[in-house]
């Protein structure tokens, strides 16, 4: 029986089903400059059009409760924060809640990604609320099953209690047919009141991994599954010819050669069969003349260059840039991968007009839309079971291995598994976009007076298919390139934030923290080097800068934070040692970071980082500082040893073996502290990304007299 209110809750129940809620999204429309200022505060709200109820929470025969996680777990510990909210409210142990991720023929259906750092602070309320009218609609029935007055009675542990009698949630749910919503809205919980969230919990999926239970993509089956080798295009710009496949159709295992407009694959009985006759594939590809090289892609990414829209301005930069008494730098970052641990792999059975899609992705609405447009299957015949990711870094926003499985699948019968290889993972995913930075600024009795920062970059946001194609149009300038590249200085007067859009002949697009570590880079570098002309403490000079607002506030402690823990500018080093301070906000979450680095061999060495977050409302400390401590490692390993390049149209290198990232014994200590303002959690995945880059920069400026303005730092060479 469905029912619905005003507060756009849906109620369904079902034999063996249990007790389910769903919830309607809100929305708001965005125009440019709101567009900027909310998305560079992390304020923008999730929006669905789904009017269907979706199972959220089931109650099982044995009381514990199944949870249909609309965010996807990736290794960044989603399941257990979530756990937690429901747990809180529902009032009931976190050792009665197993996670499974929402598959869209039931379950709540995300409308955007996991992905943005908004895993939690997007959904924190929509749960809390959902969860706390379950726990009030259990208690509502067990007035009628008891006998017992509303106010007598209270949920604990999974049990309605009241006047010596209980009954658990399950038996409630089994001796009930027709649910209503309360007829108030439940009152949420005080922080002060919480027992479970801010508790550093172990992680809810911890001993399933360690059994090695938990299904990836990878691993992904069907009964009677076949594999697939799908041929990529092995240059930028490529485009297929003639197919031969008489040989690779002998080989070994080999059902099918499959030949489509857009791809040709194989199909074997097992994945090595499928591989070795992919290789016996005659292919006859036209290439463009010349083939794309390294130094087009460099003289494309510029200043100058490519659409203008200017981004922020505040008083008057005319001039800045031209005049020779101004301090100037440029700075550069190169094309990086994703280079996650688990390629990427889907597994579908196409049957009787439906299909059922088992995969890694970050995106699944999107991920269902794009099979359903392509195809003509109805998107409710569609779907999609997310499983667990290696990694996502935005790697898995882009899925059309989903929509060449299903097309396989229709065209034998059978269900089929494509798996990106690890060469097909470089060269044909996407790319983390080069960018260079232009900075000026007018410093005046210690303090700047005027400042601008011009960014160059390929897309992140724009040409994904997760925007709509107008947004150029409309935004002007791409989000995700500028994302970190804003002053957040607020107390300088004058300032400007330019950003050229320079266009690829590949794709480039989404990478953690998008164009956060790139533009606090070229920001904070900066900054730290103005700091040094002014003759400044660099803390101190950072926090003469920075208004003294709420926002402001929070940014400040945690460069206080920062100088406390570590010692900056106090503490006596060991001869050949030196310190870096940087900071960012970014999702409306305020990060600092202190490094502190040697020479080893004309090397840099890390020894140590600080890390000081200000995430707002902690669900999971232990997970927050994992969170931190990835970030920190990952942007390590970008900014120190991370670089591709592109040779005669294809890129270089395209294998784990010879793409340098930072190894265990390149990872420094980390020590990492929390500060908890608001009432309400914030993001945290990619904040810790932007100040690393500066902070080592900073360090190695301090102790050599050298500004590295280009990444990766392995370049340099120090004697």
């Amino acid at each position: 029986m469905w029912k619905a209110t005003r507060r756009n809750f849906l109620i369904k129940t079902g034999a063996g089903l249990g007790l389910a809620l769903g919830l309607g999204w809100v929305g708001k429309k965005a125009i440019r400059g709101f567009f900027v200022e909310q998305a560079d505060k992390g304020a923008l709200v999730q929006f669905s059009t789904d009017t269907e109820p979706q199972y959220w929470f089931e109650v099982q025969k044995d009381n514990t409760i199944l949870f249909h996680s609309p965010k996807i777990e990736m290794g960044q510990g989603v399941f257990s924060a979530l756990a937690q909210i429901v747990a809180e409210e529902l009032e009931v142990s976190i050792n009665q809640i197993k996670v499974v991720h929402s598959a869209t023929s039931h379950g709540p259906i995300d409308p955007n990604t996991t992905g943005g750092s908004d895993s939690i602070s997007s959904t924190f309320s929509q749960l809390s609320m959902l969860a706390a009218s379950m726990r009030e609609m259990l208690r509502e029935r067990a007035v009628t099953l008891l006998g017992i007055s509303l106010s007598n009675l209270s949920a604990q542990n999974g049990y309605v209690i009241g006047q010596g009698k209980k009954l658990s949630y399950a038996q409630i749910v089994a001796q009930t047919s027709e649910w209503s919503l309360p007829d108030t809205e439940p009152t949420l919980k005080k922080p002060e009141k919480y027992q479970v969230i801010g508790k550093a919990l172990p992680r809810v999926d911890l001993v399933a991994k360690v059994k090695a239970e938990p299904i990836f993509g990878i691993d992904a089956t069907f009964p009677g599954m076949v594999y697939a080798a799908v041929v990529r295009s092995p240059y930028f710009g490529a485009v297929r010819g003639v197919v031969n496949a008489q040989e690779a159709s002998k080989s070994l295992g080999v059902i099918r050669v499959v030949e489509q407009p857009e791809f040709v694959a194989v199909l074997a009985k097992s994945r090595y069969e499928a591989l070795m006759a992919k290789e016996k594939l005659q292919i006859a590809w036209t290439s463009p003349t010349p083939l794309l090289q390294q130094k087009e892609v460099n003289d494309t990414v510029q200043i100058g260059k490519g659409d203008l829209t200017v981004v922020q301005e505040n008083g008057d930069v005319t001039g800045l840039e031209d005049n020779e008494g101004n301090i100037k730098l440029e700075f550069h970052t190169p094309l990086g991968a994703h280079a996650q641990m688990e390629p990427n792999g889907v597994a579908a059975y196409y049957k009787d007009g439906k299909v059922v899609v088992k995969m890694s992705t970050q995106s699944v609405k999107n991920t269902r839309n794009e099979i359903a447009e392509a195809t003509g299957i109805r998107a409710e015949d569609i779907d999609i079971q997310p499983t667990f990711m290696g990694g996502g870094f935005g790697r898995r926003l882009y899925t059309p291995h989903a929509y060449e499985a299903v097309v396989l699948s229709q065209e034998i019968g059978l269900p089929v598994h494509v798996l990106f290889e690890r060469e097909q993972e470089f060269q044909n995913g996407y790319l983390r976009p080069p960018t260079h930075h232009k900075l000026s600024a007018k410093l005046n009795n210690g303090k700047i007076e005027a400042i601008e920062h011009q960014i160059a970059s390929g897309d992140v946001a724009f040409g994904s298919s997760l925007v709509p194609s107008f947004a150029p149009t409309v935004l002007g300038a791409d989000f995700g390139a500028w994302r970190g590249g804003l002053f957040h200085y607020e107390n300088i007067a004058n300032s400007s934030v330019k950003y050229w859009r320079c266009q690829l002949p590949f794709f480039t697009s989404w990478w953690r923290g998008l164009g956060l570590m790139a533009n606090s880079f070229a920001i904070e570098s900066f900054v730290d080097e103005l700091a040094k002309k002014a003759k400044q403490d660099p803390i101190s000079f950072r926090i003469a800068h920075i208004k003294p607002d709420e926002r402001g506030q929070r940014l400040i402690g945690v460069l206080k934070e920062v100088k406390k823990i570590s010692g900056f500018g106090q503490k006596v080093l060991p001869e050949g040692h030196a310190m870096g301070v940087a900071c960012a906000t970014d999702v409306n979450t305020p990060v600092a970071q202190v490094a502190e680095v040697k020479l080893e061999n004309g090397a840099i060495k890390v020894l140590k980082v600080y890390c000081v977050i200000d995430p707002g409302l902690v669900i999971n400390p232990d997970g927050v500082k994992a969170q931190c401590e990835g970030a920190i490692s990952m942007g390590l390993s970008a900014s120190m040893f991370e670089e591709l390049n592109i040779e005669d149209g294809k890129v270089t290198p395209n294998q784990y073996l010879q793409y340098q990232m930072a190894q265990i014994r390149d990872i420094p200590d980390i020590e990492v502290s929390i500060l908890s303002t608001g009432d309400a959690p914030r993001g945290v995945g990619e904040p810790p990304m932007g100040p690393i880059a500066p902070a080592i920069a900073n360090a190695v400026a301090t102790l050599t007299g050298t500004r590295m303005t280009k990444m990766p730092f392995k370049q340099y060479q120090f004697t």
